[in-house]
């Protein structure tokens, strides 16, 4: 996998991945998040999830995380979703082993 920001929408989660220290985008955000909102305008919230690997310094990984997070969030908020209408989840850790599948922010209907 390279290492590069890249989006995927699995069984209606969206799901963003981010180049190592990074917190930039990929370039389809808009049309991944389409049907995100689409369902916030039907009525649910949008579910921001982020994710970091075990790997480096935990607080600079934290923080990282938040940053992903925030991205996304005001990328949701720029389609004219309502921040009232965003819940933001605390970061996970999982296994470094997961190479870059670990940084990544996942998005889904609640």
């Amino acid at each position: 996998m390279a290492d590069g920001p890249s989006v995927t929408v699995d069984n209606g989660v969206v799901k963003f991945f981010f180049a190592t220290g990074k917190a930039d985008l990929a370039s389809g955000a808009d049309k991944a998040l389409a049907d995100v909102v689409a369902g916030v305008q039907a009525g649910k919230k949008a579910m921001i999830s982020g994710f970091v690997d075990s790997s480096g310094n935990a607080a600079q990984n934290d923080e990282l995380a938040k940053q992903r997070a925030f991205a996304v969030r005001d990328q949701l908020k720029a389609l004219g979703v309502a921040e009232d209408k965003i819940e933001l989840k605390k970061p996970e850790n999982v296994d470094a082993g997961a190479g870059g599948q670990a940084r990544r922010v996942e998005v889904s209907l609640v």
